[in-house]
């Protein structure tokens, strides 16, 4: 039985961004426009399905977000980021028994 192969990456909407790049404690490493980071996330999303992986896009609500992190004691940044994507993926790709 083949495996689904799935990747989920932090997604943001453009009326989000500025609040985005308010909260993360890494804003530094993201870039400073939501188009910019546009272009750069359907880059790697083309780059991904191109491996053959299905690609889980997990929207990243601000304030949900930080309800996240604080849940989770973790660090309002990439990791959390991650953490975030890879829960939203299990999610979508998960099948009931």
């Amino acid at each position: 039985m083949a495996r689904l192969q799935a990747t989920g990456i932090p997604w943001y909407r453009p009326q989000d961004y500025s609040r985005i790049l308010a909260i993360m404690e890494d804003a530094h490493l993201l870039p400073p426009t939501y188009e910019i980071w546009r272009e750069k996330a359907e880059r790697l999303e083309r780059d991904i399905k191109r491996s053959g992986q299905v690609v889980v896009r997990a929207v990243i609500d601000p304030e949900e977000f930080l309800v996240f992190c604080a849940a989770r004691h973790l660090h309002v940044d990439a990791k959390a980021r991650v953490a975030f994507a890879n829960q939203a993926t299990l999610r979508a790709v998960a099948k009931p028994d």
